[in-house]
């Protein structure tokens, strides 16, 4: 039986580069991450085999880098060795094959986010200074003694 690429999903986070393999009840999973390419290689429950070989955009710490299977995929995390420094595609070659496609529910537009989140804290910590700079208490000698 001829082997076929698996169906591929990507996303891009400052420190990681992640590809998720849409295998359900896969068998025989290899993966082999090295500095500048994957290889991806496995079974379904119906014995079709998936072979995917990507040469990626930049270079990876293949030391730090892992995969994780569940039922339904195997997930790969690979650590860039550039971190902080967006990747605008996966593969090496400005071509996207008919497989791959970006993962939109867990793509974020990281690029500045660094600037959203001292901004946040700047105001929270403003806030905090407000709230507890209380000053001195009302004059409470207007208040009837009645009640």
């Amino acid at each position: 039986m001829a082997r076929q690429p698996a169906k591929t999903l990507w996303y891009d986070r400052p420190r990681y580069v992640y590809l998720e393999f849409c295998v359900e009840d896969s068998t025989d999973v290899k993966v082999v991450i090295e500095d500048q390419r994957l290889v991806f290689s496995c079974k379904n429950a119906d014995g079709v085999e998936f072979y995917n070989e990507i040469n990626l955009y930049a270079r990876v710490n293949s030391k730090d880098s892992r995969e994780k299977r569940s039922d339904r995929s195997i997930t790969c995390f690979m650590r860039k060795w550039k971190e902080k420094v967006a990747w605008p595609r996966i593969t090496k070659e400005n071509i996207k094959p008919a497989w791959l496609s970006v993962d939109f529910d867990n793509w974020r537009d990281w690029e500045g986010d660094e600037e959203v989140e001292r901004a946040m804290v700047e105001q929270y910590a403003e806030l905090l200074e407000k709230v507890t700079d209380k000053g001195p208490p009302p004059a409470m000698d207007d208040l009837d003694d009645d009640l």
